[in-house]
């Protein structure tokens, strides 16, 4: 399987053979990791985050770290885009600095793709818009793997923003390859138009849908993107879509809880739920690290 000097946009651009290869390969590396630091590989990746990141900026950080390769950050705040110039002088710029992929988050959807057709180093897309965070679905899928083995015929429950979600629109591409029925729950005015197009089937009554699933994932409330019509208020929501203990009772003991973050408590998970044993919410940020480090490591040809 050859990833090396491919771009990662969106989980369309990877096979099943692909998706099932790379975490094949995220298996392997958690299972042989080591403290000990890599030797320096000789190559870079520029970090270009115009959008706030905890999880996927300081994971592809540490995944550089764990690949031997230098990660070179771009501050938003303090780089010329704040003078006027273009994101795509900017990603010009940063690749005559001859970094060898570049790792872009951005608030506008297919800024990614559209930088990719104007230089010609490998580009990540580390989440664009409303459109597609294609490392995070694979990094959840290699979680729901790892835990429940083959995803055929499993039942994942996702809930909450699914309009606003790139979050939810990679993991739907990326669960259906693998064979998962996914159903999306939450209020119809946070439910995308023709969403059953993509193959999933549309709940608004979570109560009926929990008991049914292998997985439940919470996403979380995007009130940056929502307006004042599309949810009366958090604890309305909270009360109709919030994974709370008492929900919790009704979720499957073999199924497991999940949540990409930044996590609003008490929204769209209480802090007991967090605690349950079936929540992989610390897992998932475990495995972006091994996710993103295989993602690294193909993408440059660093071997194995």
């Amino acid at each position: 399987m050859n990833l090396q000097g491919r771009s990662l946009l969106d989980i369309s651009d990877l096979s099943r053979e692909e998706i099932i290869f790379l975490i094949d390969q995220a298996k392997i590396l958690k299972s042989k990791q080591k403290d000990d630091s890599p030797i320096f590989m000789g190559k870079s990746v520029a970090l270009l985050f115009f959008e706030p990141s905890t999880r996927t900026r300081t994971s592809f950080e540490m995944a550089a770290m764990r690949t031997g390769v230098r990660a070179l950050n771009l501050d938003f705040n303090q780089s010329s885009a704040q003078k006027g110039e273009t994101i795509f002088d900017t990603a010009k710029n940063i690749e005559a600095l001859k970094p060898n992929a570049m790792v872009i988050r951005h608030y506008g959807s297919g800024i990614p793709l559209l930088i990719s057709k104007q230089i010609k180093i490998p580009v990540i897309n580390a989440g664009d818009g409303f459109h597609a965070h294609p490392t995070q679905a694979l990094l959840d899928a290699f979680t729901m793997i790892e835990a429940l083995g083959d995803l055929k015929n499993r039942q994942v429950l996702i809930v909450g923003d699914i309009a606003h979600s790139r979050v939810a629109r990679s993991n739907i591409q990326c669960l259906r390859l693998l064979g998962a029925k996914v159903t999306v729950c939450g209020p119809p005015t946070l439910i995308p138009p023709l969403a059953t197009e993509l193959g999933v089937k549309v709940s608004h009554n979570l109560d009926r849908s929990i008991p049914e699933a292998d997985v439940v994932m919470a996403l979380r409330m995007q009130t940056e993107r929502q307006n004042s019509f599309q949810v009366p208020s958090l604890k309305e929501y909270s009360t109709r879509f919030g994974i709370t203990s008492e929900r919790a009772k009704a979720i499957k003991d073999t199924a497991i809880l999940m949540h990409p973050g930044p996590i609003n408590r008490g929204v769209e998970m209480t802090s007991s739920v967090l605690r349950d044993p079936r929540s992989l919410v610390m897992g998932q940020v475990e495995n972006g690290v091994i996710m993103r480090t295989v993602l690294l490591r193909e993408i440059l040809g660093l071997g194995k």
